[in-house]
């Protein structure tokens, strides 16, 4: 099963010896279509968007304005309506898929852990990624060299066992870290 969630923040328990978890908040969706595979078509909330496509989808499915978003999902309901959370109450391990921070176009430094050169007078090599190249075979930068460029926003999948889960408000306490940034959406998928 799998679900739309977004993260909150990180915290701990009160328990001795207290445990780091990440909250997530199951977003409230709505399955609209299930096909035999028990693969669903799920709508949910996110921003202002609004063109005439989705206009079309609430039209066919019969949702209201807020459900503006549209993904397909593999769920425990075999009907349409309200998408069912109660597998999570039981499950012990998930898989949660989120992008990471963004950081841009960054430096050989920051983006691959080089240590630089020294930061005294009379150096000209401080934070440069240093020679690229090689002799004259084969006149030409090898593929793969680690070099500045676009760090971060890339999709990651973590395991997390789950420590406890609210099905009143919908938030789950997940062991450890999970990438992105605070109020990122992202999905998690039961694993056991």
């Amino acid at each position: 099963m799998e679900y739309i969630v977004e993260k909150i923040g990180m915290s701990r328990t009160i328990t001795v010896p207290s445990i780091p978890v990440t909250l997530v908040k199951v977003l409230d969706a709505k399955v609209c279509e299930v096909d035999e595979n028990k693969r669903a078509i799920v709508s949910y909330s996110s921003g202002k968007k609004n063109d005439k496509t989705i206009e079309g989808q609430r039209k066919k499915y019969n949702l209201t304005k807020e459900f503006n978003r549209f993904i397909t999902l593999t769920v425990a309901n075999a009907e349409v309506g309200d998408l069912d959370v109660t597998p999570l109450s039981s499950s012990a391990l998930v898989k949660s898929t989120f992008n990471t921070k963004g950081r841009g176009f960054t430096g050989a430094i920051k983006r691959h852990g080089f240590s630089g050169g020294p930061g005294a007078h009379g150096s000209r090599f401080h934070r440069r990624v240093g020679s690229i190249g090689n002799a004259e075979w084969p006149g030409r930068v090898q593929r793969g060299k680690k070099m500045p460029g676009h760090y971060g926003n890339v999709q990651v999948t973590v395991k997390n066992d789950i420590v406890s889960f609210d099905a009143d408000t919908g938030v789950l306490a997940l062991k450890g870290a999970i990438p992105g940034a605070n109020g990122a959406l992202g999905t998690i998928r039961i694993v056991k």
